[in-house]
């Protein structure tokens, strides 16, 4: 059913600055199954121009290489009045017509209001080629730049957004929803592959995972994920995440956190991981982390004294290199200890340790002996959340909505931080391809996403504008997941957004699937 063009205010027109036009909408809507429904939607913004600039880059010392002198110099489009003034004016005296353009700091709940800084830019070109030719003639003045266009500025309306929501009614939908990693959390799939091989109904991409070897295991997950009721992987502090209870009959979204331990006689140790790297901490969050324990976004942390616990999910080589290990069988008996490597035997575990956590390991989990390793997980206020085989997590950040109403903790999550402008920036105050979900005010789950980085000429979301359509569309609770090139949406087994990366669909770590009843 094809419904009609009707004005709505998209988000955007809730920013601060001047009002933004009304919008349109139009949807197609498809039942897929008693309880699921897919809807397509355009957005536009008529009447919308926009256009390829120049902007100039300014110096940006990020905040975990500020120490080290030989560290590379980082580069913003934001930075202080003062720097934009004094640019403009060399810029003038080089020949050229700079304007100086105010950013204001979103909506966030626990960021400073007004500006957040100022920008540089130069000429309106109707093509990016144009933009990129002009931009060398700055640059052989000596300045840095990059082509930018103005449709991903939240300042300016976007003139195109191509959206897919999916709703599943638990009070009617006869199957179930899980998060899963398809049995392996050691690799990659797209997620209409994982689709297609178990026949679900709807999928989207689900949490931030590894993707370079520098950062850890690629594929293995960089916050809370858990799998028919196992840890996969820890949570990187308190962040949202995607409470799946009950194969679906239950949603909810809290910020978790979550402890294991290993105890061997009277003597215990803090597990800092699971199913990743020992030392390398994708994302931060964990106590002892350098040069942060709080939760950075995309940035690795390190760990001098480590313990990783390994589960039989982990199906690939373990990770080598200075420290010690103890292999154990199902019942938490040590098989064999030693050197790290090799592999997780099918029903045990491995714990591997680096500093410290080496030494324990040695003086406690000699071979014959035996080490339990208990898990909690726990909701930012204390409540133990009590996971069965019916039940899964997703991981993401920030939260997008709470109790109804759009409340999103960009600092408190590490997506943005305001001593430094410039992190985050582009992540999350810029539109991109956004991925989804939440509950609304009837219990059912909405997935949700957005292409972006003009694809089919669609800009995407900001986190402030995801948070304003997902309140939109009932939502009472919602987070962001990941997004950018790992934005995709299957139904029937089929793509059917159009992800950024050039290469087609990316390879992600987990997925949350939606799966027909069995047979």
């Amino acid at each position: 059913m094809l419904a009609g063009t009707v004005p709505v205010l998209l988000p955007g027109a809730a920013q601060a600055g001047p009002a933004h036009p009304k919008a349109t909408e139009r949807w197609t809507t498809q039942a897929v199954a008693p309880g699921v429904t897919v809807r397509t939607g355009v957005l536009r913004h008529p009447g919308t121009r926009h256009a390829w600039t120049v902007t100039v880059q300014a110096p940006a010392d990020s905040r975990w290489s500020t120490d080290d002198p030989d560290a590379p110099v980082t580069w913003a489009e934001v930075s202080t009045r003062a720097w934009a003034d004094g640019t403009a004016r060399e810029l003038t005296r080089a020949g050229f017509r700079p304007r100086v353009e105010s950013v204001r700091w979103p909506h966030y709940a626990d960021t400073p209001h007004g500006p957040m800084g100022y920008r540089v830019r130069i000429g309106r070109f109707a093509t990016q080629e144009e933009a990129r030719t002009a931009g060398s003639a700055v640059t052989a003045a000596g300045f840095r730049t990059t082509a930018s266009w103005t449709g991903y500025d939240v300042q300016e309306p976007a003139d195109l957004e191509n959206v897919h929501v999916a709703v599943i009614d638990p009070k009617t939908f006869q199957g179930s929803v899980e998060a899963t990693h398809d049995g392996n959390v050691a690799q990659r799939e797209t997620t209409s592959a994982v689709a297609r091989k178990l026949r679900s109904l709807v999928a989207v991409n689900g949490g931030f995972f590894v993707m370079s070897p520098g950062d850890g295991v690629p594929g293995t997950m960089s916050g809370i994920g858990a799998y028919r009721g196992q840890l996969g992987s820890m949570a990187a502090g308190a962040r949202a995440a995607l409470l799946i209870e009950d194969g679906g009959r239950g949603i909810r979204v809290a910020d978790l956190t979550t402890t294991v331990t290993a105890r061997a006689g009277g003597a215990a140790y803090a597990v800092q991981g699971v199913n990743r790297v020992p030392g390398m901490v994708r994302d931060c969050g964990r106590p002892g982390g350098t040069p942060s324990e709080l939760p950075w976004q995309d940035v690795t942390c390190r760990l001098a004294d480590d313990m990783v616990r390994f589960t039989d999910a982990f199906r690939a080589d373990l990770p080598t290199g200075p420290g010690a290990q103890a292999v154990l069988d199902a019942s938490g008996r040590v098989v064999s200890a030693g050197p790290r490597g090799g592999r997780v035997p099918e029903g045990g575990q491995v714990l591997q340790g680096i500093g410290r956590a080496a030494d324990w390991l040695t003086a406690h989990a000699g071979p014959y002996r035996r080490v339990e390793v208990g898990e909690t997980v726990r909701t930012k206020g204390g409540r133990r959340v009590v996971l069965d085989g019916d039940d899964s997590v997703v991981s993401g950040a920030p939260t997008l909505v709470k109790d109804g109403r759009v409340d999103i903790d960009a600092a408190a999550e590490g997506v943005v931080d305001p001593e430094y402008t410039s992190f985050g920036y582009a992540w999350a105050d810029v539109r991109q391809p956004r991925t989804m979900a939440g509950v609304d005010g009837r219990g059912r789950l909405v997935l949700a996403t957005v292409d972006g980085r003009l694809k089919n000429g669609s800009e995407g979301f900001t986190l402030s504008e995801a948070a304003a359509f997902m309140r939109s569309l009932g939502a009472v609770q919602a987070l962001n997941l990941d997004g950018g090139g790992s934005t995709a949406m299957a139904v029937g087994g089929t793509l059917v957004n159009h992800p950024s990366d050039a290469a087609g669909e990316r390879a992600v770590g987990d997925t949350v699937q939606v799966l027909p009843p069995a047979d």
